[in-house]
Order: C-alpha cells, then sequence, then structure tokens
C-alpha cells in the first residue's frame, strides 16, 4: 500500500505534473514526472507523491479497481527511486486491465527511470 505521506490527491497537483513534467511510456502505462527547484515555493513536502489516472478506456470498475491496485503496490516499491521532491502521474492506458502484475510493474520501473533520468538530465533515455 501506498502511505498517505506519498499519495498525490489535489487536482491541481495532477494538472501541473502532467503539464510541466517529463513523460515516459510504455504499452501499459504512461508516466509524467516533475521534479520542482528547491527555490519554487511550492516545491513539494519533501517527500516524493505519486497520483494515479486510470480512465474508463481501461475497463468496468472491477478492472480499474484492480490496476489501481497493482500500480500502487508497484509504485510503493519504486519510491527511492524518485528524487525526494517528485511529483509522479502514472495514467494507465487500457492494454493494463489485460497486463499482469510483474507486467506492470516492469513497466512502471522502466518509466519512472527514465523519467527520472531525463528530469535530472542524466541523459539516459
Amino acid at each position: 500500500m501506498l502511505p498517505a505521506a506519498h499519495r498525490l490527491r489535489r487536482s491541481v497537483d495532477f494538472e501541473r505534473t502532467v503539464r510541466r513534467g517529463t513523460r515516459a511510456g510504455r504499452s501499459t502505462v504512461v508516466v509524467h514526472l516533475l521534479v520542482p527547484d528547491e527555490n519554487v515555493p511550492d516545491a513539494g513536502s519533501g517527500t516524493p507523491q505519486v497520483g494515479f489516472v486510470v480512465s474508463k478506456a481501461v475497463g468496468n470498475s472491477v478492472q480499474r479497481n484492480l490496476v489501481k491496485r497493482r500500480l500502487r503496490a508497484s509504485a510503493a516499491r519504486h519510491l527511492s527511486t524518485l528524487p525526494a521532491t517528485a511529483r509522479a502521474v502514472v495514467r494507465a492506458l487500457p492494454p493494463s486491465a489485460g497486463a499482469t502484475y510483474a507486467d506492470l510493474d516492469r513497466d512502471l520501473d522502466s518509466c519512472l527511470r527514465r523519467a527520472v533520468a531525463r528530469a535530472t538530465g542524466d541523459g539516459a533515455r
């Protein structure tokens, strides 16, 4: 389970992250990552935060909730790879409904690593 301090909740934070953040995608998920500067007044809480978007295109409510639970569990495992003030929005794509936990975990890990590398300027694309 993703701890409450690491959950992205406000719609303003979701919107800002998606619009200004670095994007990395795979077949089942797309990750938008925003790493704000320390000089920005709204730089975050000092802990990485993750939010999830799972639309009706993924499937019915049972499938959407299953995908959300799997992504939350996977994100909790990968929090240590994110910078301290990072905000990430994970958007599930329709193929995620048929994906296993291992597939979602692998895709999320890959997307987070690529987004962090791009956002921090490490150059690994």
